[in-house]
């Protein structure tokens, strides 16, 4: 072997961790988030943006698993949760968020995020 060379010696698993990582990106990627006819629930719509990170901050105290959009049109600050497939689940939960904001909550028609399929864990090809 001359002075100049280098041998470098790869463990096999590092071929498996950059396939797993490799799906793991596709997965979380903003192009594998399909979108979707589905319903949203409008919470409010209103010209005071206090008011409506109030709101905001009252659906995450309440209801963390919603995922919130909070959306300025001039002038007002819209604040719709939800990525509902069937209209029956958003139904539920506009009974539940009535409680919270009893001037009404709506069921709105809208593009809803879908989920991939998550990424399981335990399916894992790499032993420690």
């Amino acid at each position: 072997m001359d002075s100049g060379s280098v041998i470098v010696y790869k463990d096999a698993r590092l071929d498996m961790l950059v396939k797993k990582q490799v799906q793991i990106n596709e997965e979380t990627s903003r192009d594998a988030r399909k979108v979707g006819k589905g319903y949203r629930l409008m919470i409010i719509n209103t010209n005071k943006r206090d008011e409506a990170i109030a709101a905001k901050t009252k659906v995450y105290t309440y209801f963390p698993e919603l995922k919130s959009y909070l959306i300025y049109q001039s002038p007002y600050f819209k604040l719709k949760v939800g990525n509902f497939k069937e209209k029956k689940e958003a139904e539920e939960y506009q009974k539940k968020l009535n409680v919270f904001f009893p001037k009404g909550v709506f069921i709105m028609a809208d593009k809803i995020e879908i989920k991939p399929e998550k990424f399981n864990e335990n399916d894992s090809d790499i032993k420690p």
